[in-house]
């Protein structure tokens, strides 16, 4: 416990303290956000508006998840590394998107085969590395097999679960750059399912089976490590919060968007929920929907279901305020991360 409340403290006070040296230093250097002509118009005035702050909470978050481990005296432990890897290399895909954008002065950088060539290659990485490494119990980081609350069913195979990796990788961190769509959406939706995470690693810890034999614990290689990273990049989110709360005086950009989405999928596989996460980040996967359906729609009939796709944009041309939309949203999320907390309760709790 005491590694959590240090991570989520330290990532909170250098995310705070260093998001505003970020905004000068970025706003001086002229790393603004550039905003399509096409979008809303109201987003327009946001035009300039520093962006790459997800480069803040990323180092944030790397930098309170080492100092966790030197106050304590423990070491890291591979899943949480790995976790933490998948989080970097995406923030670096989207780092170069992002730099794209400002040398070229477009909203937009890579091109979509070459951002999704990048997520693909750290993926494969991540979801092979993931499966290796058992420790002296013959406990892996994840286990080539579905998961829910729990691993269930056969393995797939190394090459199956390295696909179904990858399509959460990519589907998740798609997911949070879709929702990245108004100020403080992203960050605020994604912080309430990293709480969510934070509990989940410290319950399974508190019930692994490596500790103590039961009829209802959890096989899971590195349960406080995990709630660990959680808890790193909570802190520090929340502090870029501060700053990105509406109205912005950063955004995350494709930097912050990409590793986030990472870091969720990560603690999935790594937790054995990677389903759960479905429910848990229940906003980004409705945000992802509606795009899905406006764009299925519109090809198969000419028409479209939604004002504007993401969602977030539909309810902006109707009238909506920004921070009705922002608040109302973080409702949704915190809904949905209490049922996925609540389901994973019910089913830990010993049958009469």
């Amino acid at each position: 416990m005491t590694n959590i409340i240090i991570a989520g403290a330290v990532g909170l006070i250098l995310s705070m303290l260093g998001t505003p040296l970020a905004i000068r230093l970025f706003a001086r250097r002229g790393y603004g956000q550039e905003v399509r002509e096409d979008g809303v118009q109201a987003h327009l005035s946001k035009k300039g508006t520093p962006t790459m702050g997800g480069v803040v909470f990323v180092l944030a978050s790397l930098l309170a998840y080492g100092a966790s481990h030197l106050v304590t005296f423990e070491s890291p432990t591979i899943s949480g590394l790995l976790v933490l890897f998948l989080m970097t290399g995406l923030g670096a895909v989207g780092f170069l998107d992002d730099f794209i954008k400002i040398y070229k002065q477009r909203s937009l950088g890579l091109r979509s085969g070459a951002k999704a060539l990048g997520q693909l290659i750290v993926g494969a990485v991540f979801a092979v590395l993931v499966t290796q490494q058992a420790n002296v119990y013959g406990i892996t980081p994840a286990e080539t097999r579905l998961s829910f609350l729990r691993d269930f069913g056969p393995s797939i195979g190394l090459v199956g679960f390295t696909i179904w990796v990858l399509i959460m990788i990519v589907g998740f961190s798609n997911a949070v750059n879709l929702t990245d769509g108004l100020d403080g959406l992203a960050s605020g939706a994604t912080a309430v399912v990293l709480g969510a995470y934070v509990l989940i690693g410290n319950w399974q810890l508190r019930n692994n089976c490596i500790d103590q034999l039961g009829p209802n614990c959890y096989w899971v290689r590195d349960p406080l490590d995990l709630a660990v990273v959680a808890a790193a990049v909570l802190g520090s989110l929340i502090g870029f919060l501060w700053w990105n709360a509406p109205p912005a005086k950063i955004f995350m950009g494709d930097t912050g968007s990409l590793a986030l989405g990472g870091v969720l999928a990560g603690l999935a596989i790594a937790t054995r929920t990677q389903l759960l996460l479905i429910i848990l980040a229940g906003l980004c996967v409705i945000i992802t929907m509606s795009v899905i359906i406006q764009v299925g729609f519109f090809k198969m009939t000419g028409k479209r279901v939604f004002r504007m796709a993401p969602l977030q944009h539909h309810f902006e041309l109707k009238g909506w305020a920004e921070t009705t939309i922002v608040v109302r949203f973080w409702l949704i999320a915190g809904l949905c991360a209490a049922v996925g907390l609540g389901l994973f309760y019910v089913e830990w709790m010993p049958r009469p």
